[in-house]
């Protein structure tokens, strides 16, 4: 009884962890996506000189 709860155990374990990644590169991606429109977006209006970044690195 108890190599099977082990088994059940660990499969719970993989598929949350498995579950987080894949919810972490969907985050990733939306980041990313947020990053590249402000990037352009903030780039169109940059005038002459200046600090025209969005942001502060």
């Amino acid at each position: 009884m108890v190599p099977i709860l082990l088994v059940l155990l660990l499969a719970v374990i993989l598929f949350g962890i498995g579950f987080a990644v894949k919810v972490l590169w969907w985050v990733a991606l939306a980041v990313f996506v947020v990053w590249l429109l402000g990037f352009l977006f903030r780039g169109a209006h940059a005038g002459g000189g200046g600090r025209s970044r969005w942001y502060r690195w």
